[in-house]
């Protein structure tokens, strides 16, 4: 599961990157550049709220346990 979650933050990552790419390339008012760039960023949110169901399933099902952040550390 651990390997999961790093595979789908480094595909967020790659979306952005791809997204940026295509928003810096191109000419003004290119409609196909805006569209690249439209389904990069939709696909790195399905990919984020992907990770974030993951992380809640890995939870539910004791995967992970919550260990807190100690107090006055």
């Amino acid at each position: 599961m651990k390997y999961f979650v790093i595979v789908g933050l480094v595909l967020i990552l790659a979306s952005l990157g791809s997204a940026l790419f295509f928003m810096l390339r191109g000419s003004k008012g290119d409609t196909r550049k805006s569209s690249n760039m439209v389904k990069a960023l939709t696909l790195r949110i399905g990919l984020s709220v992907l990770v974030f169901v993951c992380i809640l399933v890995a939870w539910k099902l004791g995967y992970i346990q919550p260990t807190g952040i100690p107090a006055g550390g």
